[in-house]
């Protein structure tokens, strides 16, 4: 525990943190100004297209950039006095995404109406939306690259106000679009929020020393892309298949229950994400890099219940006064007509409780590049969160069921979690291997 506070005092709350809470808030003030005006000027069917186009295109951006981007860190991190290997490194991340990038942009535009019809409604024709994202696609991909080398640097202040900055000038254009155009304006801006990050970022780099020349064909390192493969794996195998689900599930509900359910549902999901945004961006600041650095059980042991003694039951305070204020946060976040999804917050939070639960331990799966681990546990929770909401969708006919199903599937994937860490967590102490 004294480990956690005091990395917690002397790293986080005094040489970045304060940033950091600064840029979380700004995305979480961002978050709600924009599910505001979706609230307002389009509704609760809007916010469940917009809901639908957003998992598209957080699943499309990390196929386009193979997942890269936690194993570049890790390896301009290590050889950043190196430049040789440095410049085998950023040349083989840059090419191989270049190349993975345009692949998917073209295969985007020319096949927009296709992917148009599979994630809007048949009678919806946002083909053009899907060809934005294709042609800004690029953007987000250099976006990327650059902030896996500035953080591979250490660069976490420039980082972090570039992040700050960008979410400042994506919310005001999304509302000036939404104002503007409605629903077309929402899902236009959704597209286009990495590029114009991307132009903070040009801004943010574009005085310092380039690294540009040191990004050469004849550099491509095989061994650097097959060393990076299990991150990309494992990184692409959630980031593709959560998302694809979730779009499953709300279609399913659209189709089932009502597309206003859709939207209730899509309204809950985006609470529970502004709730858990702190806690999740402390989560990846501290366990991972720690847990990478732990290489026994008893340590292992004494971080994750050292995570919660400290970190847990405030979590569970400020989760708690959430639910006793649904009805203030709804209207306030989004407006009279989202009145239903008050009833969507007991199992929700209880299930985004049981969630931080298991990621604290999951991480250990990262950290050690726990592959198989990884993926089976993974798919076991996508299976069941998919599963579990058809069927407690139907037992409850209603969206009810989707947030139950949100529970139960967290309950079993800790369960197993808890399963595969059991000797290290409960069992004698000892100084054998995690």
């Amino acid at each position: 525990m004294k480990k956690l506070i005091d990395y917690i005092n002397s790293k986080v709350l005094v040489r970045i943190t304060s940033l950091q809470t600064a840029s979380v808030l700004t995305r979480i003030i961002a978050g709600i100004l924009t599910s505001k005006a979706i609230a307002v000027f389009i509704g609760p069917v809007g916010l469940a297209l917009i809901g639908n186009l957003q998992n598209f295109v957080s699943s499309f951006q990390t196929v386009a950039i193979l997942g890269f981007y936690n194993g570049a860190v890790k390896y301009v991190s290590e050889f950043k006095d190196d430049v040789i290997a440095l410049s085998k490194v950023i040349s083989t991340i840059f090419y191989a995404a270049f190349v993975s990038t345009i692949l998917v942009s073209f295969f985007c535009y020319f096949n927009a109406e296709l992917i148009n019809d599979l994630i809007f409604p048949i009678y919806n024709d946002y083909t053009y939306v899907i060809q934005i994202f294709a042609i800004v696609l690029p953007f987000y991909a250099l976006n990327m690259f650059s902030f896996s080398i500035m953080n591979g640097f250490s660069k976490y202040k420039i980082l972090i106000v570039i992040n700050i900055i960008g979410q400042i000038l994506s919310v005001s254009i999304a509302l000036l679009l939404i104002y503007q155009k409605k629903l077309d304006g929402a899902l236009v801006s959704v597209v286009i929020a990495e590029a114009l990050i991307f132009l903070i970022t040009l801004v943010g780099i574009i005085n310092r020393r380039s690294l540009a020349p040191l990004i050469r064909v004849d550099r491509i390192n095989y061994r650097f892309f097959k060393d990076m493969g299990s991150y990309s794996l494992m990184a692409l195998f959630t980031a593709v298949f959560m998302p694809l689900v979730t779009i499953a599930i709300r279609s399913y509900i659209r189709d089932n229950v009502g597309y206003k359910d859709a939207g209730f549902w899509e309204a809950m999901i985006r609470i529970s994400k502004y709730c858990l945004m702190l806690v999740s961006s402390l989560i990846a600041l501290y366990i991972l890099p720690r847990f990478s650095e732990i290489n026994d059980a008893k340590e292992f042991k004494k971080e994750v219940f050292s995570f919660y003694k400290t970190v847990v039951p405030i979590l569970a305070v400020g989760l708690f006064i959430v639910y006793l204020l649904r009805s203030i946060i709804v209207p306030i976040v989004f407006s009279s007509e989202f009145e239903p999804v008050k009833d969507l917050f007991l199992w929700q939070l209880l299930g985004d409780f049981i969630k931080i639960l298991s990621i604290v331990i999951a991480y250990q799966f990262l950290a050690k590049k726990m592959f198989w681990h990884y993926i089976l546990t993974e798919a076991f929770l996508i299976i069941t969160l998919y599963t579990t909401s058809i069927y407690f969708i139907d037992l409850f006919d209603g969206v009810k069921g989707a947030v139950v199903a949100h529970f139960v599937s967290y309950v079993m994937y800790y369960g197993i979690i808890l399963l595969i860490f059991g000797s290290s967590l409960f069992g004698v102490d000892t100084e054998k291997n995690v």
